[in-house]
């Protein structure tokens, strides 16, 4: 049997595979889990949980799932209502939780959804942890009755104002004189998002705030920003953001409708926080997905990078053991650990938005120091995966490509996680070459490779 969490959390279709009795079972197994040495019983108190979701509508039903299957088990739930998943994991680490709860398929189209955990501390779960949560499904007995079932109350306002002053005050500038556009993607940040930016002395103008339960990610947010870069060019806005469902992730684009990828925002940032001393080590820590652009850039910058593999809980996880303060992801997944424990759209948002302000420069001319290289991704399917790091031909294929490239380009070979195919990526200093060599690679794992 498959693993049910995957790497994000429990994540699939709304009331087909997440159906409300499974929300019920993860929370009586999440909170058998992660309250078995909470702090709460010498305290004389039951744990607590919080719970939060975006804006689909079967976060609705979900919501009140899973917090029955954590009030049963004992836990005093608080339900947050709508709220992005790095405010569920600040709210975690700073109000004395045992555990959070964020109810979203994140980018997803709006019939999915998921649920994701967080540990006291406000920290994503380790896959030995979620593994043992998997293992009580179904299995959790010895509930309490009577005084000790768990009790569930509403708590939305004073947790969006509480998120809304933690962001302003992680940035700490006034951004009086900005116009900002943000798309809030129909999802969880639609209402605090804008609130942050105008609380920091922003003029905001807001597309996308209007959720029905059905319209988030619809042809809009991060994974579809042609609205938003036409609109900050008609309305001659300094910037423009894009949050994704959960807002845990942001692009950006410049005064000229120019997209800002996740690679530049966290070029740019690094290259701030070395200036003022808050860049860990010196260091900025990516994904092998990151282009190579960034990686040169940052070399001309005297920081250094380190790369781990695809996944935000990757990143976190090399961060919080080399004591590093910034990393993140291409599609806008972007860490600061001096203020936040996950990826945190609205923050990146702001922090954007003060670098502007304080350098007096523009986005475009600020996320110029990285200089993104021809890109292109061929999947190639129907192949044996397993093989494609130990196939003789296809490793002498790949090192000679590697050489042709030289120092201004890259091979990237990576298994599916799901299905039979193999991903050739491949960078290179024209377009043209990097076309012609994931061709020629792609060709030699086909005829290698194939099942």
């Amino acid at each position: 049997m498959a693993r049910l969490f995957g790497t994000d959390g429990v994540r699939g279709l709304a009331n087909d595979l997440l159906t409300p009795a499974l929300a019920v079972q993860l929370g009586q197994a999440a909170a058998r889990v992660l309250t078995a040495e909470a702090p709460a019983a010498g305290r004389g108190r039951r744990p607590r949980a919080i719970v939060g979701r975006d804006t689909r509508a079967s976060g609705e039903f979900l919501d009140h799932a899973i917090s029955s299957g954590l009030a049963s088990s004992g836990v005093d739930v608080t339900r947050v209502g709508v709220l992005p998943t790095p405010a569920i994991a600040h709210l975690t680490a700073t109000q004395d939780i045992d555990l959070g709860v964020m109810i979203s398929a994140s980018h997803n189209p709006f019939e999915d959804n998921g649920i994701k955990f967080f540990a006291r501390g406000g920290l994503k779960l380790e896959d030995a942890v979620e593994d043992e949560i998997e293992a009580l499904l179904g299995k959790v007995d010895d509930l309490p009755t009577g005084a000790g079932v768990g009790r569930v109350i509403k708590g939305e306002t004073v947790a969006d104002q509480t998120y809304i002053n933690h962001l302003v005050d992680s940035v700490a500038t006034d951004l009086t004189g900005l116009r900002i556009v943000v798309d809030a993607s129909n999802g969880a940040a639609f209402t605090v998002g804008p609130a942050a930016l105008r609380a920091a002395g922003a003029e905001v103008i807001v597309l996308n705030a209007s959720p029905d339960g059905l319209n988030i990610n619809a042809d809009c947010g991060s994974t579809h920003p042609a609205q938003l870069q036409s609109y900050v060019r008609s309305v001659g806005a300094d910037m423009g953001v894009a949050y994704d469902g959960d807002a845990d992730r942001c692009l950006a684009v410049d005064a000229e409708g120019n997209l800002v990828d996740g690679d530049q925002i966290m070029g740019l940032l690094a290259v701030g926080m070395k200036e003022d001393g808050t860049l860990g080590s010196d260091t900025l820590v990516v994904t092998v997905m990151s282009n190579l652009g960034l990686i040169l850039a940052m070399r001309k910058a005297g920081i250094r990078t380190v790369q781990t593999g695809v996944g935000d809980r990757y990143v976190l996880e090399k961060m919080l053991a080399g004591g590093f303060t910034l990393g993140g992801e291409q599609s806008g997944h972007v860490i600061d650990t001096l203020h936040a424990t996950t990826g945190d759209g609205v923050l990146t948002s702001l922090r954007v938005a003060a670098r502007l302000k304080r350098t007096g420069r523009s986005l475009a001319d600020l996320a110029s120091i990285v200089q993104r290289l021809p890109q292109t991704l061929v999947n190639v399917k129907g192949v044996d995966k397993a093989a494609a790091g130990t196939n003789r031909a296809v490793q002498e294929a790949v090192a000679a490509a590697e050489e042709r490239l030289g120092e201004t380009g890259r091979v990237l070979l990576r298994p599916s996680g799901t299905e039979p195919l193999v991903r050739v990526m491949v960078e290179a200093a024209t377009q043209e070459e990097a076309d012609a060599v994931a061709g020629e690679l792609a060709e030699v794992v086909r005829s290698n490779l194939a099942l």
